[in-house]
């Protein structure tokens, strides 16, 4: 989806970069321009003047926040982590800035992973790269189930930016539903693409992510499926008690049922590869 780049350009001139940001628990809630209008989003600043790499980080179906208005425990531990390395990380809720709640349930998406999620991940790339203390050229894409996907949509090589920016470094998805780009015969990633998942995950399997991998790298592609014995759906929470849960749209068993749960030795393998991957090491 196109976006309309004078509009952004306008935009972030009159919001001067930093729109009403005010400071939270670590973070910043800021405001970017997109094609249909204002994202809300968070932004974790690391300390110092910079310039510093960036990440736009697209939370899963659950949305960025919690029902009480906090930000979601996943993402303020990664947020904190990756900006303790020296990265700014910006959030942008795709759900909350259209008035919707979780999107777990919903068969019907208004708010689809390869499109409009697609065209919030440009917009937050854009908007970072015009703040002066990001790095325009190192800016990475990072995802979560849904956003996950998002990621694997936005990296493709017929959705290139059609900006003048430049483009996204590389991309980590965290168990996306890779089905629709496996099956996809156009598929071919243009970047660098670590993928994350356990073996026992029964909501986004990874055997679709098995396959597209194993395809792109046929293809010469950089793409790295890293499988982790015993762990479930959301195995990088950082407390997460094992549990089921019954409020999904969609799962492998097609039952609307998943396990879903921290597991701490993968979890701490993917804290060390992702900041390992992020700085191109």
């Amino acid at each position: 989806m196109t976006l309309c780049l004078a509009r952004i350009a306008a935009a972030l001139a009159g919001l001067s970069m930093l729109t009403s940001a005010a400071l939270a628990g670590g973070y910043e809630r800021v405001r970017l321009p997109s094609y249909d209008g204002d994202l809300d989003a968070v932004l974790y600043r690391p300390k110092g003047p910079g310039p510093f790499p960036a990440v736009v980080a697209l939370h899963g179906c659950g949305g960025l926040f919690r029902e009480n208005g906090k930000l979601s425990l996943r993402h303020s531990d990664w947020g904190e982590r990756l900006a303790a390395e020296g990265f700014m990380v910006l959030m942008p809720d795709s759900y909350g800035s259209r008035r919707l709640g979780s999107q777990c349930g919903v068969k019907e998406l208004t708010v689809r992973a390869s499109r409009e999620r697609v065209a919030d991940a440009a917009a937050a790339r854009y908007w970072l790269q015009s703040r002066r203390d990001v790095l325009a050229d190192q800016v990475a894409l990072l995802g979560w189930s849904g956003g996950g996907s998002s990621v694997l949509a936005a990296i493709r090589t017929d959705r290139r930016p059609a900006d003048e920016r430049p483009d996204f470094t590389r991309a980590i998805a965290f168990y996306p539903g890779c089905r629709t780009q496996s099956d996809s015969a156009s598929f071919m990633a243009r970047l660098p693409v670590m993928i994350l998942m356990g073996d026992a995950d029964d909501w986004t399997p990874a055997g679709p992510c098995d396959f597209l991998a194993k395809a792109a790298r046929r293809r010469g592609e950089t793409v790295d499926l890293v499988v982790y014995p015993g762990a479930l759906h959301d195995f990088d929470h950082p407390r997460l008690e094992v549990k089921e849960r019954s409020d999904i749209a969609f799962s492998a068993t097609g039952t609307g049922k998943a396990m879903v749960g921290t597991h701490p030795a993968a979890r701490e393998d993917a804290i060390r590869r992702v900041k390992t991957f992020l700085k191109g090491s």
